[in-house]
C-alpha cells in the first residue's frame, strides 16, 4: 500500500505510524478505492484509518474511487490532496509516489495459489505456481512496485 501526491506537490512524511497520522489529519483531502465496490486496497485503507484512530475525525475528507486507477485520477486532477491504493496501481500520469506505508500500520496484502483436486492439469499448475515464486519472476514482481515472497 502506497501513498501519493500531485505531480510537483510537496511530499508528506510518512515514514512512521505518528508521522502517517499527522499526514492524513493534515491533507485537506484523500482518495483511496471504494472497500464497497470489491477494492482490497479499500478494506486495506479503512482497516488502517480505524487501526489509526482517524477514522471518524477524517469522513468529511475521504473520497472514495472507482479502484486503484480512479483514486490517483483524482489527485492527478488535483480533486484530491494525497491518495491511496496498491504501489502497483500508481501508474497515473501526474502523480508523484511518495512511497509505500509503513507495515505497521498498512499489511501488505499476500497472494495465494494452490492447485485444485480438479485440474485438467495439476503437473502444468504446479510448474506455474513455482515459477510464479520463483527467483526468476521476482523481477516482474518488483518491477511493478510488489515485493515477492514465498
Amino acid at each position: 500500500m502506497g501513498l501519493a501526491v500531485k505531480q510537483g506537490a510537496a511530499k508528506p512524511d510518512i515514514s512512521s505510524p505518528e508521522a502517517v497520522k499527522k499526514a492524513f489529519t493534515a491533507a485537506k483531502s484523500i482518495s483511496y478505492p471504494d472497500a464497497k465496490g470489491g477494492a482490497a486496497a479499500g478494506v486495506t485503507v479503512e482497516e488502517m484509518l480505524k487501526k489509526l484512530g482517524i477514522v471518524d475525525e477524517l469522513q468529511s475528507k475521504l473520497k472514495r474511487a472507482q479502484g486503484g486507477a480512479g483514486a490517483m485520477h483524482m489527485v492527478a486532477k488535483g480533486d484530491a490532496e494525497i491518495g491511496m491504493t496498491f504501489l502497483s496501481e500508481m501508474e497515473e500520469p501526474g502523480i508523484d509516489v511518495v512511497g509505500p506505508l509503513p507495515r505497521a500500520v498498512a499489511t501488505p496484502t499476500s497472494l495465494v495459489g494452490f492447485v485444485s483436486a480438479h485440474a485438467k492439469d495439476p503437473i502444468a499448475a504446479k510448474a506455474l505456481l513455482d515459477y510464479l515464486s520463483s527467483p526468476e519472476a521476482a523481477a516482474a514482481y518488483k518491477a511493478q512496485h510488489m515485493y515477492p515472497g514465498k
